[in-house]
């Protein structure tokens, strides 16, 4: 709960005064009845005294000046909208280390197979590309609603040397900005999700692109994929193919995305899911006085019903 106009709520402040203003014309009521010294007498002119109930209109009109003064400062909620335009870019790594088979059958298959459930799970509302990274970065499907499109890319993906995170970053920015007609002067909103178990060897900096992601407000979600233990076999030779997890979390921490590590395919669609249904959605903040107002009224009602039900009078 927030509020839109919080420099309004200083009112609440006279509450207190009012309340005490109420205490105090009860006390002087109490002194002037035990000035009248002949009691006698006092109970056969003074009515039979209320006792309680004549304080339950005024708690009643007190709690219907709070909820008014609430709605006055305009309380908000935060409520999930459906995002237009959105648009999701998946950068997947095909470096020669995505070969090892420290995940079945392979970390590359692995990674296809939990993209294209990722993918066949986005709203529809929602257009998604295909970025495919190694020693550069191209776009393999670009930007659109068509699903079909974008999981057939996934299974044209081609091993090479090097990794290229920074210029996988930029590629997707690109891919973004290239959406439709409107996309450079209106971006739409979008997320980038990037799969990679390396660090960047070639291209520009993550540094860079983490700086390009924040001018154009895109966050990077990473997901680091692997175990410790991986290794591949280049030219006859047998090389330790590790995570480079901080790479990825400073990628992704620095531009407000987060960061996830997948060290089999069952914790990779896993990650993918909740990747899913984090995207579909921003988040706004509604006014919603009117339920303050309307909650007011009600209690206006029962403290003129009460009062004239027990004193035949509006409070």
């Amino acid at each position: 709960m927030t509020f839109l106009s919080p420099e309004r709520l200083w009112l609440l402040g006279l509450l207190p005064a009012l309340a005490a203003a109420y205490l105090l014309m009860q006390l002087r009521r109490r002194q002037y009845a035990v000035r009248f010294t002949n009691l006698a007498l006092l109970s056969q002119v003074a009515p039979r005294r209320p006792g309680w109930r004549r304080h339950v209109a005024a708690v009643l009109f007190l709690i219907m000046i709070a909820l008014m003064m609430l709605g006055f400062a305009r309380p908000a909620t935060a409520v999930k909208v459906p995002r237009d335009r959105a648009t999701i870019v998946v950068a997947v790594d095909v470096s020669l280390s995505m070969m090892a088979r420290d995940v079945t059958p392979s970390r590359l298959d692995a990674a296809k197979a939990a993209a294209k459930r990722f993918i066949g799970d986005l709203p529809r509302r929602f257009n998604v590309g295909v970025v495919a990274f190694a020693g550069s970065a191209n776009l393999i499907a670009a930007p659109t609603a068509d699903r079909d499109a974008a999981v057939a890319s996934l299974d044209q993906l081609v091993l090479a040397k090097r990794t290229a995170i920074g210029e996988a970053v930029f590629t997707s920015l690109q891919a973004v900005r290239s959406l439709d007609a409107q996309a450079r002067q209106d971006p739409p909103p979008a997320h980038i999700v990037l799969l990679s178990d390396g660090d960047n060897t070639t291209g520009r900096s993550v540094q860079e692109a983490i700086d390009a992601s924040r001018v154009a407000h895109v966050p990077v979600s990473t997901i680091a994929f692997g175990t410790p233990y991986g290794t591949v076999d280049i030219e006859g030779e047998t090389t330790s193919v590790s995570v480079n997890k901080e790479t990825l979390k400073s990628l992704a921490e620095s531009t407000e995305g987060k960061a996830y590590e997948a060290a089999d395919a069952d914790q990779l669609r896993e990650v993918y899911a909740n990747i899913g249904t984090s995207l579909g959605f921003r988040t706004e903040h509604r006014d919603v006085a009117a339920r303050y107002v309307g909650i007011a009224l009600l209690f206006a009602f029962a403290a003129g019903g009460v009062s004239l039900v027990w004193f035949s009078r509006l409070p």
